[in-house]
């Protein structure tokens, strides 16, 4: 198994104190996280993009192109990339040489995006946005693939014999798409043969759950090998101590800050409790058998390869947030590697080989050839 920390870059005040931190210090505390991140071990690092407060995330290439030059190592991952919103060429043009400059450490998950007011920024509706989502990505794909693009797309100006550069480094990229409520994402992953990374952060399991069995059963209807059917999950929050009662005492305050605050916006809590949100939710919040034993049970419902962990304090210290990590590369990661697959590809550049060694990576079935249509 792998594992990603993601930051969708919230800005607010912290859920305890209520102190509200510059946006300077806000991007520096990214920074300090991604770095973080690779100390420790972990295999990705995500940042999310939106267009709407409380979120300063709506430039992800740049953030990425700035962790890039500081980190050698970790792959990087945006968290998710809204095509709904953005115009696939000039998308293409920001990542491409993005992943010049990481080496070929970036990987994109793709998604629709949500929030009505970046939809009103953007001009799109939401009779239209599936669309968009789905013709973006579409001219997104053939752009990484061919040198010259003739199109005639709904939602952007037609294409003919179009270059655009530079030239991909990966060849292609990984592109993994983002779901959380809707069936269409998941289709488009499946007819592709992309994997799938499933929010997996708002509500019980069942609803995900739901929506990863229908990916498996819509990658088969595509004729894609079983086998190759890859996912991921996100979490709700993370802290783990050695004892679970510790673990639950230090996270109240957060929760209880963070409950406050859904409630100011007036937005029903799906988890009115802590102790119903420690057991019903995706949160990994206990001792480090506790984690273990939840990340399994969810693994048995989505069959996931790899897990996303909040890149963030969210409330906790410094202090807090930095021990969990390190007893989560300690003792949880190591035996979850053990005991749950890899993705099924090498973690590296796709396309790429995963040292001077190994031999390249198999391509997964979308590279061959575009799939028929829905």
């Amino acid at each position: 198994m792998k594992f990603l920390a993601i930051t969708l870059i919230v800005h607010a005040p912290h859920p305890v104190t209520g102190e509200l931190k510059s946006t300077q210090d806000r991007f520096r505390e990214v920074i300090g996280n991604a770095l973080l991140a690779e100390e420790l071990g972990f295999d990705g690092f995500g940042v999310g993009e939106r267009h709407e407060r409380p979120f300063i995330s709506s430039a992800p290439p740049v953030v990425l192109s700035h962790l890039a030059a500081l980190t050698s190592r970790i792959r990087l991952f945006t968290a998710v990339t809204t095509l709904s919103l953005l115009d696939p060429v000039r998308a293409y043009e920001d990542y491409a040489t993005l992943d010049h400059l990481s080496g070929g450490r970036l990987e994109l998950i793709v998604g629709k995006g949500n929030g009505s007011a970046q939809r009103e920024l953007f001009h799109v509706t939401t009779d239209d946005q599936w669309a968009r989502n789905a013709e973006s990505y579409e001219l997104f794909r053939r752009i990484w693939r061919e040198r010259r693009i003739t199109a005639e797309p709904r939602f952007r100006p037609a294409l003919a014999e179009a270059e655009v550069w530079p030239e991909p480094y990966q060849q292609p990229i990984r592109i993994w798409h983002g779901s959380a409520t809707s069936r269409e994402s998941v289709d488009l992953a499946a007819r592709y043969g992309d994997p799938l990374f499933s929010a997996n952060v708002t509500n019980p399991i069942e609803p995900y759950a739901e929506l990863v069995r229908y990916y498996r059963e819509r990658w088969a209807h595509y004729g894609h090998d079983p086998a190759l059917a890859t996912v991921g999950a996100g979490s709700a929050g993370y802290y783990a101590a050695r004892t679970s009662q510790e673990a639950v005492a230090a996270y109240r305050p957060v929760f209880e800050g963070h409950l406050a605050f859904q409630k100011r916006l007036g937005v029903e809590p799906v988890f009115a409790t802590l102790e119903d949100f420690v057991e019903r939710s995706s949160a990994l919040i206990g001792s480090p058998q506790q984690v273990i034993e939840k990340v399994h049970r969810y693994h048995e419902q989505f069959g996931h390869t790899v897990l996303h962990l909040h890149a963030d304090a969210g409330g906790l210290t410094e202090a807090q947030h930095r021990d969990a990590l390190e007893l989560f590369q300690s003792e949880i990661a190591p035996v979850l590697r053990k005991e749950i697959p890899d993705p099924p590809w090498p973690w590296a550049p796709a396309g790429l080989p995963a040292d001077p060694a190994a031999p390249a990576a198999p391509p997964s079935p979308d590279h061959a050839a575009a799939a028929p249509a829905a």
